[in-house]
């Protein structure tokens, strides 16, 4: 009876053993000292939430890829798009070309694609990513501290906020997305026409 007690004991070690090694993987990138999680991949797809109301923001301090010194009452008066995100988040790694394509196509004096890197390695690790992967279009805006995605109620990255021109949430998305699909586009552009003053 000892003996088998003994070998089931050494099988559930060994699985378990097993299922530690089988969960790693590129995921484990992020820095064991930044305990924002990553959104699982396709979880969030088509999952934006629009506000009834729109709500407060917290303020956000970060520079720009040039060291200015940044908060979002600096975006007052133009529609953002908000992303706060890392280098080492697989799911925002494979966003980030569709926000590039987003700004792209919809940026301007109206809008703007704001990329917040919560990277404690700061700019020089985000610009080498942008060129990495061609990145062409979108600004690089750094929050080395980390504590965007606390200050928001974040519970993972990526997530992306639509704020008004006034500085408020009018919606969100916690995960990953396709931002420059039609579906997307439709939304952003329906509310920079409201801005504007304008019909949908």
């Amino acid at each position: 009876m000892a003996a088998t007690r003994f070998a089931t004991a050494a099988i559930v070690v060994i699985a378990l053993g097993v299922a530690g090694l089988t969960t790693g993987g590129p995921a484990q990138e992020r820095p064991a000292a930044n305990p924002v999680p990553s959104e699982p991949a396709g979880e969030a797809s088509g999952a934006f939430v629009m506000h009834e109301t729109p709500q407060p923001v917290p303020e956000l301090s970060f520079v720009s890829g040039e060291g200015e010194k940044l908060s979002l009452a600096d975006f007052r008066g133009r529609t953002i798009l908000l992303s706060i995100w890392a280098t080492w988040c697989l799911p925002c790694r494979r966003e980030m070309p569709a926000l590039d394509r987003l700004q792209a196509e919809l940026g301007g004096r109206g809008f703007e694609v704001v990329p917040l890197s919560i990277d404690r390695d700061g700019v020089p690790k985000v610009r080498a990513f942008y060129q990495e992967i061609g990145l062409k279009s979108l600004g690089i805006y750094i929050d080395a501290s980390g504590k965007a995605p606390y200050r928001v109620g974040a519970l993972g990255i990526p997530t992306t906020l639509l704020i008004d021109p006034e500085g408020r949430e009018a919606g969100r998305l916690a995960g990953e997305a396709d931002w420059d699909g039609p579906e997307f586009v439709t939304i952003i552009q329906q509310r920079l026409n409201k801005a504007a003053g304008t019909a949908d």
